[in-house]
């Protein structure tokens, strides 16, 4: 039986292992390790009741980490009817993808057993679980919903990715941006503090998505799962970053202006894109092309062999080469409530 923890405030042994777990694993992904689950649940997950089920060793290092929480899902967006369920601590709110346990290959039957039991009288809720972690599921789990998560291959260098014409165009960009005295600037992690002369790199951040959501809406806005809700679980990843592993920024300057910002996170030899602002005065530049390449350029240089665009079918992601992989969410419905749920995601998939 695992041991069971109720807390976000784990030892360092503990966290250190966790990390361990994911950097070690091929598959493995950021949003399930203890850095963005920890912060989440202390931000966006304030007051949820979670647990963390750690499976040990018998050296006493973590071979297994699986984190639970329980929340509440709309049976409908128009009906105030919530259903309870069991998810995974660090999904909801935050668009986390290739979310899931970490575990050793020797421990993934432990797991699955575990789970099953656990979910044995409660609706079970996995989003976004990574296609690396369907052999845990308990029976009667069905896929609901799916993701394309598209990702670049940058073992070959960046000088392969895409057409040849899409190669020259991003060159004549960065010479057009040079010469009109645009530059990059790459931040990793552990020198990410969020801040710099220019002021403060996530309201920047948050300026420009906003700025050029706008420009895309023409000037009606629209929805955005990025907002200033959203900055007290950025700050508090940026202040825990280590180097080599965490929150990234690539920053386009135009003089003493920032006039771009790509932001994700940095784990053993991949990166997730996450998000980016860019001024739209640039547009004719192709400045938000430019800010993509000039990451996956500064990520190669430091070793970095996948860069994942996370969920979305946007086509310039396939214009840099990238391939999808597909996240799904899995639901285990129990009761009158689970049914809802399982009858809300069949009228969804219908209509």
């Amino acid at each position: 039986m695992p041991e069971i923890h109720r807390t976000s405030e784990l030892d360092g042994e503990l966290v250190h292992d966790w990390r361990e777990l994911i950097a070690q694993d091929a598959e493995g992904s950021w949003f399930a390790g203890p850095d963005w689950v920890l912060a989440w649940w202390r931000t966006l997950g304030a007051g949820q009741d979670g647990e963390i089920a750690v499976w040990r060793g018998p050296d006493g290092r973590a071979e297994a980490v699986l984190p639970l929480t329980a929340t509440r899902l709309r049976a409908h967006r128009r009906l105030p009817v919530e259903v309870p369920a069991l998810t995974l601590l660090g999904t909801g709110p935050g668009a986390a993808d290739h979310c899931g346990p970490a575990v050793r290959p020797h421990r993934r039957a432990d797991v699955a057993v575990w789970l099953a039991e656990r979910a044995r009288r409660s609706t079970l809720w996995l989003p976004e679980l990574d296609a690396a972690h369907t052999d845990l599921l308990p029976p009667g789990a069905r896929p609901v919903t799916r993701s394309a998560c598209p990702r670049a291959d940058l073992t070959d260098g960046p000088d392969r990715l895409g057409s040849r014409d899409f190669r020259a165009a991003n060159r004549r960009a960065h010479r057009r941006l040079a010469a009109a005295g645009v530059s990059f600037h790459w931040l990793p992690p552990g020198t990410a503090t969020g801040s710099d002369s220019s002021g403060d790199l996530l309201d920047d951040l948050l300026r420009l998505h906003r700025l050029r959501r706008e420009a895309v809406a023409g000037g009606a806005g629209g929805a955005s799962s990025f907002a200033a809700d959203r900055l007290p679980l950025h700050r508090l990843l940026l202040r825990g970053a280590a180097p080599g592993c965490g929150p990234a920024l690539q920053i386009a300057r135009h003089r003493d202006e920032v006039v771009g910002v790509l932001y994700g996170f940095r784990w053993a030899d991949r990166f997730a894109y996450y998000q980016t602002g860019w001024d739209p005065r640039w547009a004719a530049e192709s400045l938000g092309t430019a800010l993509v390449d000039a990451a996956i350029r500064s990520c190669a240089a430091e070793g970095v062999r996948t860069f994942d665009f996370l969920r979305g079918r946007e086509p310039y992601k396939y214009r840099f080469g990238a391939v999808d992989r597909t996240d799904t969410g899995w639901l285990l419905p129990r009761g009158p409530g689970g049914a809802l749920l399982s009858l809300k995601h069949r009228l969804r998939a219908a209509g």
